[in-house]
Formats: structure tokens, C-alpha cells, sequence
């Protein structure tokens, strides 16, 4: 019988989990409809359960990945929310892409927020690297804002990272469209790869004033 393309995605899925020596690929299930990844089942911590969903974009043919995996932790791993409210305070604290005092964690019951303003794109993901492997999270809410710069004409805008995307290597700088409505960007177009999205989402957000990326990127063979 021959495979469809779901299939061959569901195949390369699992193998691409069990090769990931961090994750437990056995308590996790995986269904593919049309390109789209739905991962099930259970993980013993958040930070597994981000390297699970970063597997799944890495397998060619992917088109977006639904993460439905739920975080129990093990006996072991269970920690207070006082003590998941000091690790995170000193994690960021310590995390040199984090401004020093931006960033505030709060913790209910291992569900962890972050809350501040930071100047880049690249801090407030840093600020939820930096939280999401500690013991005791369950999950992590990145709240926090992006601080409004000076404003940079639309077409200047637009001129910055169409370069970057021509400078990057992965990327078919010609593919991807580009509109500019103030400080919000909007990408649409086709790339072959998840790696793709990332990278074009990477040179929108390395413009200066960019406050909002919207990503309408289509995965496509």
C-alpha cells in the first residue's frame, strides 16, 4: 500500500521523538491531518515538553504543530510556588539577554507569568528560556511587553528587512512579502520549512521599532 504524505509525516515524527534523547517519545501520541501535527499524551516537565514541539517543526512536510501535550510532574520534581518564584527571580538575574530588574516572574500552583518591558524581541524570549527548564513549571505565560522606540518611516522599515532576509542563507528573500503598517509587520508568502518561518521571523523582529510581527507564512513542498 502506498504511504501518503500524513503518514510519511507521522513516521518521520516519531522517528525525530525518539531520537531526541530528552523526551519520552512512548507517552507521546501524534496525529497528522493535511500537514498539521497534533502531539498528545503527557510529559514530566514544561521544558520537555517545548523540545517535543521544537522535534515535530524540524520534520520536513510539517505545515503548523498543535501542542497538546499536558505537563505532570513527577513526585520528585514537584516543588512550592515560593520555590519556583526564587529560582525564577535568580534564572533571570543571571541570564545576561534579560536587562537586569525588566522581568518579574509570578507563580500559581507551577503556572509561571512573566511580566515587564523589555527593548527586543530576543529579551522577552530570553526571559522565557530562562524560566521554562526550572524544576516545578508547569507552564510559562510570556507577558511581557516590548517598550515603543523611535518611529521608523514604514518604507525604511520594510528596506531593513527585506536585506536581512536577502543576507540570510535559508531563506528566498523573493518569496516573502513584507508589509509595514507603523511598528507592526506583517510576513505572507511560501517557504519550505518550519526553519524558514523562524528565520524570517528572526530578521522582522531585528528591525528597530518593531512591536508586532504577524506571521502568515504557508509551509509548502
Amino acid at each position: 500500500m502506498t504511504q501518503t504524505n500524513d503518514q510519511r509525516i507521522q513516521r518521520d515524527v516519531l522517528a525525530e521523538l525518539r531520537d531526541e534523547p530528552s523526551v519520552d517519545a512512548a507517552q507521546i501520541g501524534i496525529i497528522v491531518q493535511d500537514g498539521v501535527v497534533t502531539l498528545t499524551g503527557h510529559v514530566p516537565t514544561h521544558g520537555e515538553k517545548g523540545v517535543a514541539e521544537g522535534a515535530a517543526k524540524r520534520v520536513s512536510g510539517v505545515r503548523a504543530v498543535a501542542d497538546e501535550l499536558d505537563v505532570k510532574l513527577r513526585a520528585d520534581h514537584v516543588r512550592t510556588d515560593e520555590d519556583i518564584a526564587v529560582a525564577a527571580a535568580n534564572a533571570l538575574k543571571w541570564n545576561t539577554f534579560v536587562p537586569r530588574d525588566a522581568v518579574q516572574a509570578t507563580v500559581e500552583k507551577g503556572w509561571t507569568t512573566l511580566d515587564g518591558v523589555v527593548d527586543w524581541m530576543y529579551q522577552k524570549d530570553a526571559g522565557q528560556a530562562a524560566v521554562r527548564h526550572l524544576m516545578g513549571v508547569k507552564s510559562v505565560i510570556n507577558l511581557i511587553k516590548l517598550r515603543s522606540r523611535a518611529h521608523v518611516k514604514p518604507a525604511e522599515l520594510k528596506n531593513l528587512i527585506h536585506d536581512a532576509l536577502k543576507r540570510n542563507a535559508e531563506l528566498e528573500a523573493r518569496r516573502i512579502g513584507i508589509d509595514v503598517h507603523g511598528d507592526k509587520v506583517k510576513l505572507h508568502g511560501d517557504v519550505h520549512s518550519w526553519s524558514e518561518v523562524r528565520a524570517a521571523r528572526r530578521a522582522a523582529w531585528s528591525a528597530p521599532g518593531v512591536l508586532t510581527v504577524d506571521c502568515q507564512l504557508h509551509i509548502v513542498p
